[in-house]
């Protein structure tokens, strides 16, 4: 077992697509950012860091790893995609902070076995969801 796998973290995964410097720049700051991040604030810190990264660019890039299960997206209260290297993986939600941003990724057999009942109650297949729980985090409900 790989020290990445041992650690619980999902080893790095190229943007699908053409291997470029572009969509390797994106990633690679994708592997050094912890917190959930849209495309124009990725786009922002690799103008800054001297990558030359098209705004199309990094959301294609985006795109390409999300559809592949590399980054999760979460959709802020204002409807606005956020992204954000997937540190497991395995199917998880999340809790998502509304003033930090801080989010913790949890399991839910709960969710899992009632989105299977509904399903199959209503003749669907092959279903798919995801669920965002925001709330205040500790840290800052104390200020």
């Amino acid at each position: 077992m790989s020290e990445t796998e041992s650690s619980g973290l999902r080893p790095s995964v190229p943007a699908p697509g053409r291997s470029t410097r572009q969509r390797a720049a994106v990633t690679a700051l994708l592997e050094e950012t912890d917190d959930f991040q849209s495309a124009q604030q990725l786009h922002d810190r690799l103008k800054h860091r001297g990558d030359s990264v098209g705004l199309t660019t990094v959301y294609r890039t985006l795109q390409s790893l999300a559809d592949a299960g590399a980054v999760d997206v979460v959709r802020t209260d204002d409807g606005e995609a956020v992204y954000r290297r997937c540190t497991s993986g395995s199917h998880h939600h999340h809790l998502v902070c509304r003033s930090c941003g801080k989010t913790v990724e949890v399991e839910g057999p709960a969710v899992e076995s009632w989105a299977d009942r509904i399903a199959a109650e209503h003749g669907f297949t092959d279903v798919a969801h995801t669920l965002e729980i925001f709330g205040t985090c500790a840290q800052c409900g104390e200020r």
